[in-house]
Formats: C-alpha cells, structure tokens, sequence
C-alpha cells in the first residue's frame, strides 16, 4: 500500500494514490483520455505503427480495488485495445519531481510508458516541444529499463538517453520510478538507485527544450516500431498496474 506525503527536500505538489472500489475509472479531476489509434490526432497508429485502439471503457482501464491503477490490454479477434491517459487538461507544472510505482505486464508486444509531454505541443509541435520518457519498458526485452528525452535534433530512434540491463525480470515485481527536473538537467533512478544523468550541455548543438510547463500521460501500447510484434503465444489480457504517481516541487 502507498503513502504519500512530503520527502527531504521536497513537498507534494500533486498525486494520485488510486485509491477507490474495484471498477472505478481514474479521478476526471486529475485525468483525461485520448481514444482511437490516433488518426483523430493526425497521427495514425500513434506515430509508432501501433496496434490498439485506446478506449475509456472500464475493462481497459479502472481503479482495481487495491490502490492500483488498471490500464489492461485486450484482443478480441485482430483488433487490439488499451488506454492511455493524461493530466493536459486538469494539472501541469515546471520542474520538481516525478516518482511512480508500478508493475508492468509480461508478453512479448507489449510497451508500458510513464511520461511527460509539453503543454505547448499544440503550438510547436512534437520534437519541438520536448519528450521526457519517466519509464519504458519493451516486455519482449524483460530485463531492460528505459530512460529517454526528445527534442529537435534528438528524437524517436535518437532520442537522448539509457537502457540499463537489470539482474532480474522487471516485471517480477513494483518498482519505484523518478525523475528530478531543474532549469538545466534531468535525472532517473530506480529504486532509489541513479541510472541516467542528462544536462543541457550533453545535448549540444541540440537545444535543450524542458523549460515549459509538461503534462503526465501513463499508457500501454501493443507493437509498434519500438514495442515490436506481438508474440504468437502472446495471453492477453495483461495488465499494467500503477501504484501512484506523484510530483513533488523543491522544499
């Protein structure tokens, strides 16, 4: 069970503990959907060549009665469903801290993602208006973590960042997840332990871009460029669950 709550240096801006009855979708005060594969966005397949279709309906993503968030992919016969949801609308903010615990799913196509996106990529667009990668993990690669930025000059198969090998599977158990954000740096550990450093001097001639207020998203995508094909043994349903998420600003 998570606690929430102020830690050295830091106090809690904002947080979602998903505390609620089994079947219960995530708090409207705090999160929105985006539906579809993206086509509605101008950005088909959601510019990965993905595979689900993101849905609102409960069987996709709901509290589940243990202070977790649910988002669940599904298969019924070729089509693919998942969820992905964001705060762009109800909480952004610059700079601090984002810390998560969760545990990710098993089975090869499957791409769980913590992240952050500006709130200005209506106006500039993305690369432009810059990426933070919390957490990715690529299930047909269980023992891989990874931590990425981009930006103009620095985006999608080279965007800025780490894949750490872990000793274990990662999907053996929670994990705690986070990112601290200053004017000029960004900075990941793993429960408790650093695993990636990036200032703006590291990206030169590229420009740094993570002086604007971002917003959170948290999803599971099926296939894509980066998740890659779905397994022929791949049992859906498989569930990503979220602990918390919370965003903590400097003391």
């Amino acid at each position: 069970m998570s606690r929430s709550g102020d830690r050295d240096g830091w106090n809690l801006l904002w947080a979602d503990e998903f505390e609620g009855p089994e079947g219960t979708p995530p708090d409207p005060a705090r999160w929105g959907y985006e539906l579809g594969d993206g086509s509605a966005y101008g950005n088909p397949g959601w510019g990965n060549a993905e595979l689900q279709h993101y849905t609102d309906d409960p069987a996709n993503v709901a509290l589940d009665g243990n202070g977790n968030l649910a988002i669940t992919a599904r298969r019924d016969g070729d089509d693919y469903t998942s969820a992905r949801i964001h705060t762009r609308d109800t909480f952004t903010f610059t700079y601090g801290r984002i810390e998560t615990r969760l545990a990710v799913p098993r089975g090869a196509g499957l791409w769980p993602a913590a992240w952050a996106l500006a709130a200005n990529i209506a106006e500039v667009g993305w690369p432009e208006c810059g990426e933070i990668d919390v957490m990715e993990h690529v299930c047909r690669d269980p023992r891989a973590l990874y931590g990425t930025i981009h930006g103009p000059g620095y985006s999608g198969d080279h965007g800025h960042g780490r894949r750490i090998e872990l000793p274990y599977e990662f999907a053996a158990d929670f994990h705690v997840i986070a990112v601290e954000w200053d004017e000029a740096s960004l900075a990941w550990s793993l429960d408790g332990d650093p695993f990636l450093h990036v200032t703006a001097a590291d990206l030169e001639p590229n420009r740094w871009v993570f002086d604007h207020p971002v917003y959170l998203l948290l999803n599971l995508a099926v296939g894509g460029h980066f998740g890659g094909a779905p397994a022929p043994d791949l049992a859906l349903p498989q569930t990503y669950l979220v602990d918390y998420v919370r965003v903590y600003e400097r003391a």
